[in-house]
């Protein structure tokens, strides 16, 4: 019985390690097999536990029984018993006791951690989809009412219950979503990526949709639809019975719910009295609540004032939670009142909407809130561009340098996105978005609550191809026409009060006219990126005196303007991805320049452009690309070297002799980001820079991220040492690399030992034939949560890892492509074993 619950032992520890990621599920036979020896574990403890009487049985030695009838029938028992846990241990050799759970292929979503009084409703809604007759749920209801939050619960649900189907797909639609849109997120979920299928129309794209989906076994969540979605157009199955597929969707109209087919929609209504009342005081804290008496009454008067909308209803919370006088809950309350003095939805949300609009610390912080509503529904906006738009709005001032102007726009940023007027990124933290009834609230504020509707015109991403009709243009202060269909831009518009100008994602603009930016003086933001068919800008450019920042990045441009150097003023200058652009001459006459932006683009950082730049007294950033012979002669331009924040290193293949066989990169303070591309160094070394003699060793103090692809002459990049904030290290293709850190290069470099990769989060390897070691001992790794090993790296067998690496283990990944590198890992220890074997991921 011993060796059966060992055995019992070892097969159950293998289930409970396949089973821990979910997407495996232990096989019939082998369940069987441990139900048969729990019963047989049983009947031995109940002999085992009369053997004491059995014994006192016996007589003469043992051979003989008082009572022979009991005793034969007890050894009967133990015979049969005996045979029975012989036979179970035979069976019990397993070459795999798990097989592929039927689970949902879903990815969790996240969701907000305060849901109050949507269970009902959530079970509603599952066991709907659940029926066998329905294939179709529409969910309805007004902006804000938590039709989102319902619907992503609904999808990680499927990630915990499964359903038996194949795949769940997730596609933000929102207002004005065009087939390509939807095609492009179904299509990214399905695999279906890459140049090819970008170069579809969309009657392929549908096809290719097609034939992967009438294979499988779907369900489709469409979030926050405005008009009918055609299925078939998109190349989506129309489910049914036979297929067993299904799809919900979300939207403002049950209008929408009869044109996709639903005969019996379910609205999703404001919260009851009761559960906003709980939804607030969650929001709120018992802590501000108990502060005085008084506050819990009034608090419940706000509750009522938002009418039961959970969005209000966390908008405000949060917004109160730290207000603890009863002053500033009795001006919330009159403020709050003014809401009964309107009708409809529109009147009755928006005025509680702007109370956190209100609440907010300072005009700027409002002026760079309602900024934000420039941009499309859904759009994600990076933070830095973000940052860089109100500075020259002049929202936020940048005469003490730009890094003390970028510390209070993050500031602001982090106060928008804590009050809930601004949402982070779930994967990606360097942007934010606007849900869409903030950004209506915005946009009404922007007009001065309705009155002068005029004042901020935002037409984007709604298909427009000439200028709308603006009754007085003279009134316009801010306009975004971006993501259109534009191609040409004809007129001379009196935009006498116009300071930002959005014109990005234009694919199809071609030509903007001589005249259009004639009466444009008080023009501070001008956004013409993305637009790759415009490859000229008029001359009449230069009139734009005011202009502080340019973004021509993505564009087609062969030339600058020769206006352009007249545009004394202009601060940020954005070029990225002008692959076209074939000087920069000149560009020493912006002498209020701070930051240039070169990267990927056909101008390049020689010898000549850094003597322009060096005369450029405000420069404080640049981002470009640089070849690895000329990377030395940074050492001899000062302001160019302590401006470089990005840096991209390639060398050309027709021009060889640019190249260095031991690339000395300076250790410049500022840079954050490094790219090493096909150059063909045997060795990187780093040293220090002229202007910052007074560091005992020299290192990168803000860089963050390095990537290197291509560069077969490296064997280490134990420079790396030098980089102690490093959080993205991504490596591809180094054919002849053997280690990360050298442990025989570290000991010559170093005076004492640095333990490396203290700070890094993700740590990328493809491709790297030669590879043998990431670091020779096991490291910390405080911060690490991915490691991806993702082709063709068969001579790492160990990883600088042990029982004590990584603090949040249950948030670590290794990811990795070919099941025998896996199986070839030679961990520390068992233990170590135990902790990371969970966490591997095969993609």
């Amino acid at each position: 019985m011993g060796v059966l619950n060992a055995k019992r032992d070892d097969v159950q520890g293998r289930i409970n390690r396949e089973e821990f990621t979910g997407h495996r599920r232990r096989l019939a036979q082998v369940q069987v097999w441990l139900t048969r020896i729990q019963t047989i574990e049983n009947q031995f403890n109940d002999l085992l536990s009369t053997c004491n009487a059995e014994i006192q049985r016996l007589c003469l030695c043992g051979f003989c029984s008082k009572n022979v009838k009991m005793s034969y029938l007890y050894g009967k028992r133990v015979i049969v018993l005996l045979r029975e846990v012989e036979g179970l241990s035979s069976q019990g050799v397993f070459d795999i006791v798990t097989e592929a759970a039927p689970i949902a292929e879903v990815e969790e979503l996240p969701i907000q951690s305060t849901i109050v009084g949507q269970d009902s409703m959530l079970d509603k809604v599952w066991n709907c989809l659940m029926e066998d007759k329905v294939w179709i749920v529409g969910l309805y209801g007004m902006g804000g009412v938590g039709k989102t939050t319902l619907l992503t619960q609904i999808n990680n649900k499927f990630s915990k219950l499964g359903g038996g189907f194949d795949v769940v797909i997730w596609v933000v639609v929102s207002k004005n979503a065009t087939v390509h849109k939807i095609q492009k997120s179904i299509g990214e979920k399905l695999g279906l990526v890459g140049k090819n299928w970008d170069e579809k129309n969309k009657n392929q794209r549908a096809l290719d949709i097609h034939n992967v989906l009438r294979r499988k076994k779907f369900v489709l969540l469409l979030d926050d639809i405005w008009e009918k979605v055609e299925l078939k157009v998109i190349g989506v199955p129309y489910p049914s019975g036979e297929n067993g597929c299904k799809v919900a969707f979300t939207t403002h109209s049950k209008e929408v719910c009869g044109r996709m087919g639903v005969d019996n929609p379910m609205e999703i209504s404001c919260l009851d009295t009761g559960n906003a009342w709980d939804l607030l005081k969650k929001k709120v804290g018992e802590n501000t609540l108990g502060s005085h008496p008084d506050i819990p009454q009034l608090a419940r008067k706000v509750s009522e004032k938002c009418c039961g909308l959970p969005l209000a209803l966390n908008v405000i919370g949060e917004t109160m939670s730290f207000k603890r006088t009863i002053q500033e809950w009795r001006h919330a309350t009159e403020v709050l009142t003014s809401a009964t003095d309107f009708s409809g939805m529109e009147d009755e949300i928006l005025p509680i909407l702007k109370y956190s609009y209100d609440s907010l610390n300072g005009e700027d912080a409002k002026s760079c809130f309602l900024y934000c509503s420039l941009f499309p529904e859904d759009f994600e906006i990076r933070k830095e561009m973000l940052i860089e738009y109100w500075i020259c709005e002049g929202f936020i001032k940048e005469k003490q340098g730009r890094e003390k102007a970028f510390n209070q726009g993050y500031d602001i940023l982090g106060t928008l996105v804590r009050s809930s007027l601004l949402l982070e990124g779930a994967k990606d933290k360097d942007v934010v978005s606007m849900h869409d009834m903030v950004r209506e609230m915005a946009l009404w504020i922007f007009s001065d609550l309705g009155k002068h509707k005029e004042r901020c015109i935002v037409q984007a991403g709604i298909g427009l191809d000439e200028l709308p009709e603006v009754e007085n243009w003279r009134a316009v202060k801010r306009m975004s026409l971006m993501n259109n269909n534009f191609e040409k831009i004809l007129g001379s518009p009196e935009c006498v009060e116009l300071i930002t100008l959005f014109l990005q994602n234009n694919y199809k603009l071609v030509d903007i006219s001589m005249e259009f930016f004639r009466c444009m003086p008080s023009l501070a933001v001008l956004d013409l990126s993305e637009n790759h068919s415009l490859s000229e800008l008029p001359e009449e450019i230069s009139e734009l005196v005011s202009l502080q920042y340019l973004d021509l990045s993505g564009t087609y441009i062969e030339r600058l303007p020769h206006g352009l150097h007249e545009l004394r003023k202009l601060v940020h200058l954005k070029l990225e991805r002008t692959r076209r652009l074939e000087s920069i001459s000149g560009i020493s006459y912006l002498s209020s320049l701070r930051t240039l932006r070169l990267r990927d683009s056909k101008t390049t950082l020689d010898t000549g452009l850094m003597k322009e730049l060096q005369l450029l007294e405000h420069l404080e950033l640049i981002t470009t690309d640089i070849s690895s012979g000329l990377v030395g002669e940074l050492f001899c331009y000062p302001r160019v070297g302590r401006c470089i924040q990005h840096i991209y290193i390639r060398d050309h293949w027709e021009r060889p002799e640019e190249s260095v066989g031991v690339l000395v990169l300076p250790a410049i303070h500022n840079l954050c980001y490094i790219s090493i591309w096909n150059c063909w160094m045997w060795e990187i070394m780093i040293e220090k820079t002229p202007w910052k003699k007074n560091l005992t060793n020299p290192n990168f103090s803000n860089l963050s991220n390095v990537r290197i692809e291509g560069c077969d002459g490296l064997k280490d990049l134990t420079w790396l040492l030098f980089a102690p904030n490093l959080i993205n290290l991504r490596v591809w293709g180094c054919k002849h690399l053997e280690d990360i850190i050298s442990k025989e290069k570290a000991a010559s470099v170093l005076e004492k030992e640095i333990l490396p990769f203290q700070k890094l989060e993700c740590l990328n390897l493809y491709q790297l034939s030669e590879l043998k070691s990431i670091y020779w001992n096991a490291l910390p790794f405080q911060r690490l949560r991915c490691l991806d090993i993702l082709n063709n790296c068969p001579k790492l067998r160990k990883l600088p890892l042990d029982s004590k690496s990584v603090v949040k283990v249950e948030e670590f990944v290794i990811k990795y492509k070919e099941k025998k590198w896996i199986e070839r890992v030679e961990w520390e220890d068992e233990a170590t074993q135990y902790r990371f074997l969970p966490t591997c991921r095969l993609r």
